[in-house]
């Protein structure tokens, strides 16, 4: 299948401004996207979806493409992932060219590498979609919720005695990067397509960064990942 890496990368961000370049362990975070993409191996191309000049510049140094700038109705904050998906696939096509399949990368995930995006890839050719995912580290039936006076109880009082091995394992999106085949992605609107399957990763490679806290956190797992790999 022909494949494009698509990186979503806005100028914008509230909570963490200018966090798509923010130094990540000595280089701008967006740099790990690209060259997982790049050192993959997999794609005819690897490009950026940005409206930000400086972002432009950083991702064509570092060898990825920014065949042109991403409109201002998706460089918003209610703009989606999908939208921007959308939005890329059309310009491409605007100019004759097509891709079978697609991974969109977020310019924030340090922990995706070369190889995970080669097995989802690979997953690709028996599967839709492949959306990474990790087991919440809690079960969430034993969730704890406040009612309108600020007194804590059980979400799923049903769930109160269970044992936390019994109950089913839930999963959540990891935040990383989506692999579609393009023909589905058009068909249902989105990446979360009906034949899509998981590629399970563990908690040690999985952060959100939404905050500094979390981004030190991230900075903390990413170095234990690399003791890993590398013993």
């Amino acid at each position: 299948m022909s494949s494009v890496a698509i990186i979503t990368a806005r100028g914008g961000s509230k909570r963490i401004p200018r966090k798509n370049v923010r130094p990540f362990l000595g280089k701008p975070i967006l740099l790990y996207s690209v060259e997982a993409a790049l050192n993959a191996g997999i794609f005819e191309e690897v490009m950026v979806s940005t409206d930000d000049a400086e972002i432009a510049r950083i991702a064509e140094n570092a060898g990825a493409s920014v065949p042109f700038l991403r409109s201002a109705q998706t460089a918003g904050d209610y703009a989606s992932t999908d939208d921007v998906i959308r939005e890329v696939l059309l310009a491409y096509r605007a100019q004759g060219r097509e891709f079978d399949a697609f991974c969109c990368i977020y310019p924030t995930a340090p922990f995706v590498t070369a190889q995970k995006l080669r097995d989802a890839m690979e997953m690709l050719k028996s599967a839709e979609s492949v959306m990474p995912v990790v087991p919440f580290s809690y079960p969430v039936q034993r969730g704890l919720c406040l009612d309108g006076q600020g007194h804590l109880g059980y979400k799923w009082p049903q769930y109160a005695a269970s044992r936390s091995q019994d109950l089913e394992k839930i999963y959540h999106d990891c935040g990383q990067f989506y692999a579609c085949r393009t023909e589905a992605f058009f068909r249902e609107g989105t990446t979360d397509t009906k034949n899509m399957v998981s590629m399970i990763l563990p908690e040690l490679e999985v952060q959100d960064i939404d905050t500094l806290e979390d981004w030190a956190i991230a900075e903390v797992k990413y170095e234990k990942m690399l003791e890993r790999n590398l013993k």
